[in-house]
């Protein structure tokens, strides 16, 4: 959340530099507010008057994004928790909490919904783009495995039959798991067919 700290000093830079000290923080990350300008008084000693400034330090994308998601529960009635993690490129927001099922949905079809919002709330209108990834209690991680697994058990098979095997529709990314597991395979292939939301990788010998 955002946090504001107020300063006072003899000139309103002095004043500013204060806070970005204790704060820690460049001037870029950071909104100042001038509550008084003060001044040097007569003679620049008699009535002099301190300068005062409120510094708020801006709520990072992460933190806005986590706002979105706590907002949105509250109106889904989910009780969740979220884990932040932010670098300068990418946004984990890791979910955990009961019953998290109906907020991960068919093969992770509610979860992915909530990402897409979740990148278009802090992403719009900003040119400084950042990849957000929301996950819940790992299911990514634990659905990448299997997929992965599924992958070079179902690339076995086409081996030993000679027969091409089609999988269930999946969405792009689980679609770029197979795709990626299988790539340098050196006996069978992939390749995507049908449209969306019912595309399905096809794993064929080479």
């Amino acid at each position: 959340m955002a946090y504001n700290l107020e300063k006072t000093a003899k000139t309103v830079q002095e004043a500013v530099a204060l806070a970005l000290e204790d704060l820690k923080l460049d001037e870029d990350k950071v909104d100042v507010e001038i509550l008084d300008e003060g001044n040097k008084g007569i003679f620049g000693f008699i009535g002099n008057k301190m300068a005062r400034v409120r510094v708020t330090v801006r709520e990072s994308k992460g933190e806005k994004a986590k706002k979105f998601l706590l907002e949105l529960f509250e109106k889904m009635k989910v009780n969740a928790d979220i884990d932040l993690s932010e670098n300068d490129d990418n946004i984990l927001l890791n979910i955990k909490g009961n019953d998290m099922g109906v907020l991960i949905g068919r093969r992770g079809e509610t979860l992915d919904s909530i990402q897409y919002l979740s990148s278009l709330v802090i992403n719009k209108d900003n040119e400084d783009y950042k990849r957000v990834v929301v996950d819940i209690e790992n299911y990514r991680m634990k659905r990448e495995e299997t997929l992965i697994n599924l992958a070079n058990r179902l690339a076995d098979r086409v081996m030993k039959y000679k027969k091409n095997v089609t999988l269930e529709p999946m969405n792009p990314y689980e679609r770029r798991v197979i795709h990626s597991t299988l790539q340098n395979n050196k006996y069978v292939k992939t390749f995507s067919v049908g449209d969306e939301p019912n595309r399905k990788v096809v794993i064929t010998l080479k």
